[in-house]
């Protein structure tokens, strides 16, 4: 009677959220030619989402995510078929215990670039993701757990590990990462592992893929200086996001040893602008399919919810490297992009 009674004073909360991120943008160099379009999620990709907690009592909550991504440009899924692609977890929370989730998650490396190491935050023409590896299951994996520490003195660490789950050969698909963390005023840091498996069951075998990434920002008030290095080992550790972008007689070849380098920093302009900017290096030191970006943006915003903003990123591959100038939902055609658009929040 007491569990009952328990259960019909529990608090929930169910929210609705999203953002809606549109932009046209200017993409030259690739072998399409010039690509002039109205596209969805360049700063931000669109999303709608729910989200809800439950206080259990006794300091323990559960929770629920689920979102979905959505073309503003057209009004479709960004991912056909699917319901709930971006987010779709479930678990409990503890402040004194941590968080534990089941289901479609990000990725810890995904995590790391997207709220410590990226002044682009992964989106805009300035995205990390068009050089450092997060095409595919590095962003998302399913039928992932994932636990998550509470926070002491400003540490804090995070293990995820999804289940390969295909008939004949369990490792087969499987992906692990852990992060450990540091936020102590102005200072936050992160050291993340990523491990996958490429598989197919039963019969097609590789190495796996290793990647190691270490982010950091500083808050110096006036800029807000980034740092992210990467180590990238193995089959599918570096993926091109597009096979061969440029029309090459021999296409460009993923790379299974290379380096990845970011300086970048964010300068506050007034009350309500900000100057986005950074450099990224590729060395692939497997073919010396080399790559450098530099890219520069400027986001003012009109409200908490409502921003415009304006960016433009360059690409220089060396030695036939393929690398593309993408957004937060678009690997790009070519070498340099230009985006101008705007992007709300509820």
């Amino acid at each position: 009677m007491s569990c009952v009674a328990a259960g019909a004073h529990a608090q929930s909360n169910v929210s609705i959220y999203g953002i809606v991120d549109a932009g046209v943008v200017a993409e030259r160099g690739g072998v399409a030619g010039s690509v002039n379009k109205v596209t969805s999620g360049v700063g931000s990709a669109s999303r709608l989402g729910f989200k809800g907690t439950e206080d259990l009592g006794g300091g323990l909550k559960a929770l629920f995510i689920l979102e979905s991504g959505i073309k503003v440009d057209t009004g479709e899924s960004d991912v056909a078929g699917s319901i709930a692609n971006r987010q779709a977890l479930v678990g409990l929370s503890s402040d004194q215990y941590g968080t534990l989730t089941l289901g479609r998650q990000k990725t810890t490396m995904y995590k790391a670039l997207g709220e410590v190491g990226d002044p682009f935050g992964l989106g805009y023409a300035g995205s990390s993701k068009n050089l450092f590896p997060l095409a595919g299951p590095n962003t998302r994996t399913s039928n992932t757990i994932a636990y998550a520490t509470p926070s002491y003195q400003g540490l804090s660490g995070e293990v995820t590990y999804a289940l390969g789950e295909q008939a004949d050969n369990q490792s087969a698909g499987r992906q692990y990462g852990a992060a450990i963390s540091y936020s102590n005023g102005d200072l936050n840091a992160r050291l993340v592992y990523n491990n996958r498996n490429s598989d197919s069951a039963p019969a097609v075998k590789h190495d796996l893929g290793h990647n190691v990434l270490l982010v950091a920002n500083y808050d110096f008030k006036v800029v807000k200086a980034f740092f992210a290095y990467g180590v990238d080992k193995g089959f599918n550790s570096a993926v091109l996001p597009v096979v061969n972008a440029y029309g090459y007689k021999d296409a460009p070849k993923p790379t299974t040893d290379s380096h990845d380098l970011l300086i970048g920093a964010t300068i506050p302009v007034g009350e309500r602008g900000t100057i986005m900017t950074s450099y990224i290096r590729k060395d692939d030191k497997q073919w010396d399919q080399d790559a450098n970006q530099l890219g520069f943006g400027y986001s003012y915003a009109w409200s908490r919810r409502t921003s415009t903003y304006v960016a433009y990123a360059k690409i220089h591959n060396k030695n036939g490297a393929g690398y593309t100038v993408g957004n937060d939902s678009e690997a790009g055609s070519g070498d340099s992009a230009f985006n101008l658009g705007i992007r709300h929040s509820f």
